[in-house]
């Protein structure tokens, strides 16, 4: 079934070997780059266009026309490259129109070698543009995706190219343009309107007999691979219980209202976790094209300043106060066209933000959420659990959850120290520290709350006894099985069960012996919080903590440290492997988390329980009370 995509929306690929079909309503150039991680194309060598339409796994067509086909061959890719761009542009002096506003909107289409289409894109309101970036192709962790772009330029294909990396845009575009004019006697004919169905004419018919070749053939098979899977760790390998959710048709004119659940996956939990983790791409690369287009208009306007001194005629008197009034007003309309398609990228996430947060479940909800007015311990383990909130400065109120898959391959470190900037430099130490240890609770209340009975245990380790109040809520309900471990005694006692379990555990996995295991031997996953590290641990704690840290997530126990780096610079570098091998978050906001597609700096928002809300003892007290009536 074919996906059809939307402006920022993404799609996995299943099949590396695939041809990417463009339709336009009059003749364009198209081309694609290869980008590095961060999406950067180092050289021209590193882009396929009409002067140049081979590169490693990627050919295009080498003239402008209405209808091209490009062959892309992802296992023939080199590993340095991990984004295929695919460009568009109207040529140079073609006689046609000089903006994709005045022509019908390009389609796209991504097919198999068999034709079958994966996913398709039109390009929609498009105006004064002359070059976009159409599709991306991008791999992460090892697997394929494409994504919907959309992005226009009015500066056209040389605005494009520079936007991509290229220092040399301006001579490329020239080169690519002289190419595209001594071909465009072999133009193709404007194919037939995109047809409902997914098909176009030109896909439903044969080709007109005598028009030209529309595009280079498919390159030749790579060597066979093993294919990708997509499963998730756990996921059901029946087909889905309940189908996708069905989009509601939308209004002339408008986007399609939002659904939640509107992402690819085998439970709605799923769906909504993927389509949770789209968002966050989507608001990360709408960022960085807005932020791009701005250092884009500066560097733009700086380079007109910097002529017009160049120039004496220009360097003083009413000309040139006139020219860089005039750069500045260019420089004005671009940052402004590129703000208006930022709002309006925005306002979409926002509504598809408001309908996914109201149907989000425990795991993955806020402590406001209505869904813990309904709360009942669940049967299964959830896939993935919410530590907290995610947003930009373009716009604040709109959060996007932090989640993290389960089992835990990271633990936590809640960071009770004071950071040089944000909401932590306004608030004293001992109010930190405090705050730092009521957020690891939450945490642990949360996990406690999403795990079937039976199957989480926390245990607490607090040397100087100063958590009590933030570990009343789990002590009250019996959430908590015992009181936490304080002194010395406590300390190495609760360690030495932890790592003993550790190594009972990998061995009997080892020997393939897991039957063996002592039969007291609690099977749950097992979390420990830490409080107020290192003081009132020596040297022999400190190696088993970090023991814990690197070798307890794989046998099901994991570590929740609230300290202050600073307080235990006395051990020197020995512990920084323990920071590294921890996910740091903060009691407080504090911009220190990046994203993994751009790289931008996002600001952290622990979670929150409402002023006056009782809902995590309420929802503790159950979980006490199904661990009574199962006499756990």
């Amino acid at each position: 079934m074919t996906a059809e995509l939307v402006r920022g929306q993404n799609h996995p690929l299943s099949d590396t070997r695939l041809e990417i079909r463009i339709s336009a309503g009059g003749p364009i150039v198209a081309g694609a780059t290869l980008g590095d991680a961060d999406g950067r194309v180092t050289g021209a060598d590193r882009v396929a266009h009409p002067a140049s339409h081979r590169l490693p796994g990627l050919e295009v067509s080498r003239q402008a026309a209405a209808d091209h086909r490009l062959a892309v061959d992802l296992d023939a890719l080199p590993e340095s490259a991990h984004r295929v761009h695919v460009l568009l542009a109207l040529p140079d002096g073609a006689g046609g129109p000089a903006r994709f506003g005045a022509m019908a909107a390009p389609f796209i289409a991504v097919t198999g070698l068999d034709g079958a289409e994966v996913a398709s894109y039109t390009i929609t309101d498009l105006d004064s543009e002359s070059a976009v970036v159409a599709l991306e192709l991008y791999r992460r962790q090892g697997a394929w995706k494409v994504r919907a772009v959309g992005q226009g330029y009015a500066g056209g294909l040389a605005a494009m190219l520079l936007d991509q990396g290229l220092a040399d845009a301006a001579e490329l575009a020239r080169v690519i343009n002289e190419a595209v004019s001594r071909g465009m006697a072999r133009s193709v004919a404007p194919p037939p309107p995109h047809l409902p169905g997914g098909e176009s004419g030109t896909r439903r018919t044969a080709q007109a007999e005598g028009a030209p070749d529309p595009g280079p053939a498919p390159p030749e098979p790579a060597p066979a691979g093993g294919p990708v899977s997509y499963r998730h760790p756990g996921r059901q390998t029946t087909a889905p219980p309940d189908p996708a959710p069905v989009v509601p048709p939308a209004q002339p004119g408008q986007s399609a209202p939002p659904v939640a659940g509107d992402a690819t996956g085998w439970t709605m939990n799923e769906r909504l976790y993927n389509q949770v983790w789209g968002m966050f791409e989507d608001l990360a690369r709408s960022a960085a094209a807005y932020r791009s287009a701005v250092d884009f208009a500066d560097s733009r306007l700086e380079q007109e300043l910097d002529k017009a001194l160049a120039d004496p005629r220009t360097r003083v008197g009413p000309a040139a106060d006139a020219a860089r009034e005039e750069a500045r007003a260019r420089r004005t309309s671009l940052v402004e066209q590129a703000r208006a398609v930022l709002d309006r990228d925005l306002a979409q996430l926002v509504a598809e933000s408001e309908v996914v947060e109201h149907a989000l479940p425990p795991a993955f909800a806020r402590w406001d959420s209505p869904v813990w007015q309904g709360y009942q311990v669940p049967l299964e383990t959830p896939m993935a659990l919410r530590v907290g909130d995610l947003h930009l400065p373009e716009r604040t109120d709109l959060t996007i959850p932090m989640l993290v898959r389960l089992p835990l391959e990271r633990g936590l470190w809640v960071d009770s120290g004071r950071s040089s900037g944000g909401e932590a430099a306004m608030v004293d130490s001992d109010e930190l520290r405090r705050r730092a240890m009521a957020t690891a609770v939450l945490h642990a209340a949360r996990m406690l709350a999403v795990y079937p009975v039976g199957d989480f245990t926390v245990h607490v380790i607090d040397p100087a006894g100063s958590a009590g109040a933030a570990l009343a809520p789990l002590l009250q309900s019996g959430a908590l099985r015992e009181p936490p471990a304080a002194g010395a005694q406590g300390v190495s006692g609760v360690l030495a069960r932890l790592t003993q379990r550790v190594d009972l555990v990998q061995m009997a996995i080892r020997s393939g012996a897991v039957d063996s295991l002592p039969p007291d031997l609690d099977t749950a996953e097992q979390l420990l919080i830490v409080n107020d590290f290192p003081h009132g641990f020596d040297d022999r704690a400190v190696t088993q903590l970090r023991y814990l840290a690197d070798e307890g997530p794989s046998v099901g126990v994991h570590l929740m440290m609230v300290a202050d780096r600073e307080d235990a610079r006395a051990y020197g570098p020995v512990l920084d492997p323990l920071w590294r091998a921890l996910l740091r978050i903060t009691p407080v906001q504090d911009d220190h988390l990046a994203d993994p597609w751009v790289g931008h700096t996002w600001t952290y928002d622990p979670p929150r329980v409402p002023a006056g809300s009782d809902v995590v003892r309420q929802v503790l007290w159950q979980v006490g009370q199904a661990r009574q009536a199962y006499g756990i």
